[in-house]
């Protein structure tokens, strides 16, 4: 009598095992690079000297909060690239996740030349204070919905997903996985855009605003992505929180 083959199982569980923890040291790999040359990016050299941006510039303001919003998405893209069996969601989160932690770098990177927190101290969006449309951004008054994340002044940057949703996330398999991937990233790009217009219009440095000026350009490319990719899977796109 033929013995049962029971290793057929097990050697396919061991070879997913693998393929995730191999994954997950290239993202370390990845977000290491990221950081690295990110603190290797300078300001522009030559010319009249720019002034340090104070603590309560536009510049130190962007780079910090910008810090936070992109430091979720890294995280929820994370998710989606080690989770997700679709191959389009896999190739978004990789870009996602590249790209947003490269900013993390150069951005953290610019604090740090200006010998500024890495993190905002006082709330969150205070420094979008022009009189044009913008000022409602303020950080402390900003809405928040009882399941938003909390700014350490009180406020919310719109499009942030609560710790319930990055939970819930967390959880999530297939299609759910993807849908809810694709929902909360959209709705979280929606609600950084304002603060990425803001800086690319008022920022001091000329670095600054450029590359505030491309989170727009490359955020909103994804967004019309990431709105189609809904609709190919017959769900829509969350309200703004």
């Amino acid at each position: 009598m033929t013995t049962p083959d029971t290793t057929a199982p097990e050697s396919a569980s061991n070879r997913r095992s693998q393929r995730t923890a191999l994954t997950v040291i290239g993202l370390i790999g990845v977000l290491a690079i990221g950081v690295a040359l990110g603190f290797l990016v300078r300001l522009p050299l030559g010319g009249p000297t720019m002034p340090v941006p104070s603590a309560d510039s536009v510049d130190v303001g962007f780079a910090q909060d910008m810090t936070v919003h992109h430091n979720q998405a890294v995280d929820m893209a994370t998710i989606a690239l080690t989770k997700s069996d679709d191959q389009a969601v896999k190739n978004l989160a990789y870009d996602i996740l590249t790209s947003q932690q490269n900013q993390v770098g150069q951005m953290q990177g610019w604090l740090a030349l200006w010998d500024k927190a890495p993190m905002p101290t006082d709330g969150y969006m205070a420094w979008m204070t022009e009189t044009d449309g913008h000022g409602g951004h303020g950080g402390h008054g900003a809405s928040m919905s009882p399941d938003a994340t909390p700014a350490s002044g009180g406020g919310a940057m719109p499009g942030m997903a609560s710790p319930r949703e990055m939970a819930a996330l967390g959880q999530a398999t297939g299609q759910e996985l993807d849908v809810m991937f694709l929902q909360l990233m959209l709705r979280h790009h929606q609600g950084g855009l304002p603060m990425m217009e803001y800086g690319a219009q008022y920022a001091d440095v000329a670095t600054v605003r450029n590359l505030a000026g491309k989170m727009v350009e490359t955020q909103q490319g994804e967004s019309d992505l990431m709105t189609g990719m809904l609709a190919e899977r017959g769900a829509a796109p969350l309200p703004m929180n």
